[in-house]
């Protein structure tokens, strides 16, 4: 008797790296007053897993608030969202999220998009062997920039997923930018979008700034991926993780702290740091409810709803496109 084959995820690379701009864009950044890294490049492989240590940790409660907004209004969710529609996945990591609701919105295609392409090809790999029958593909893009997603995607509506309060990276003003163009991209559909809320500063502040220090090792690994990418000399043991709500701009920010003076070479060019010199690595915006649906009314989007939990720490919004 033949054994079918394995169902195997399809897989398109479309971030190729443009060597000349990424070093132009950090350069221009860690020569910035205050010097800035965006914090897509917190993403390299060993990123990416310490990412996803961060979200096991006991103060780290955006992932278990959300699992658990889901899990109790989830079938609600699935009344609203659009049955056989395309799942697409916005910066998709380990493929977690969105595996968990397959039964639940039965999409008839699941695409996974992350800038972290070994990382999803990996997670995708895993996840078909628990779904042989659903047909996947994994795109390796940026879409911190513009998202223009490929014609492999599909024709009819998209469920476009962006869960984990990622939208938190965005500026305001970025991200109604951002929103419009996953409205342009939802093709009928809508969006499924995570959203911190704003809550009490000591839930908030230990969730970036934990106990065990796996947050100081994430936001400290970027230094070592920046030496990779354009031949810098940063030493972690010289930086400081610092994380704060700014109450003004209601988010909570990333910086590394230099903890003496120093200087960071690169191949024709340095940088002096003074000692308590900070790069600003993050930024986690917290919204109050009417402010972020008034956001996607704003991007086109309508018949807007929302989800929280119980101590109102997190939303789940769908909206039509």
């Amino acid at each position: 008797m033949t054994v079918p084959a394995l169902r195997q995820p399809r897989f398109l690379q479309l971030h190729q790296s443009d060597p000349a701009a990424l070093r132009a864009e950090l350069l221009t950044g860690l020569q910035a007053e205050p010097a800035r890294i965006a914090p897509k490049y917190f993403y390299d492989a060993l990123g990416s897993r310490l990412f996803d240590a961060i979200t096991e940790l006991p103060e780290y409660y955006p992932t278990r608030t959300e699992a658990a907004l889901m899990a109790e209004h989830g079938p609600a969710i699935a009344q609203r969202v659009p049955r056989g529609a395309t799942l697409v996945d916005l910066g998709a990591g380990n493929c977690e999220k969105a595996g968990r609701l397959f039964e639940l919105l039965q999409p008839a295609r699941y695409v996974a998009v992350d800038i972290s392409a070994d990382h999803l090809r990996h997670a995708l790999h895993c996840l078909q062997r628990q779904f042989p029958a659903l047909d996947m593909l994994g795109v390796g893009m940026d879409f911190s920039s513009r998202l223009d997603l490929p014609s492999e995607v599909g024709e009819g509506p998209r469920l476009l997923f962006y869960p984990g309060s990622s939208i938190g990276n965005f500026t305001p003003e970025e991200a109604l930018v951002f929103l419009r163009q996953t409205h342009a991209a939802a093709q009928g559909g809508g969006l499924l979008i995570g959203v911190d809320l704003r809550k009490p500063l000591d839930v908030l502040q230990p969730a970036y700034d934990d106990a065990l220090g796996v947050t100081a090792a994430f936001n400290r690994n970027v230094l070592l991926h920046l030496n990779r990418l354009i031949g810098s000399d940063f030493a972690v043991q010289d930086w400081r993780h610092i994380a704060f709500f700014n109450e003004a701009a209601s988010r909570i920010e990333m910086h590394l702290e230099a903890r003496r003076a120093l200087t960071v070479r690169w191949p024709g060019g340095e940088r002096r740091f003074a000692s308590g010199e900070r790069i600003h690595t993050e930024n986690s915006y917290k919204y109050a409810l009417a402010d972020f649906q008034a956001l996607l009314a704003a991007a086109g989007y309508r018949r807007i709803e929302a989800w929280t939990d119980a101590r109102a720490w997190f939303a789940t919004f769908w909206a039509e496109a």
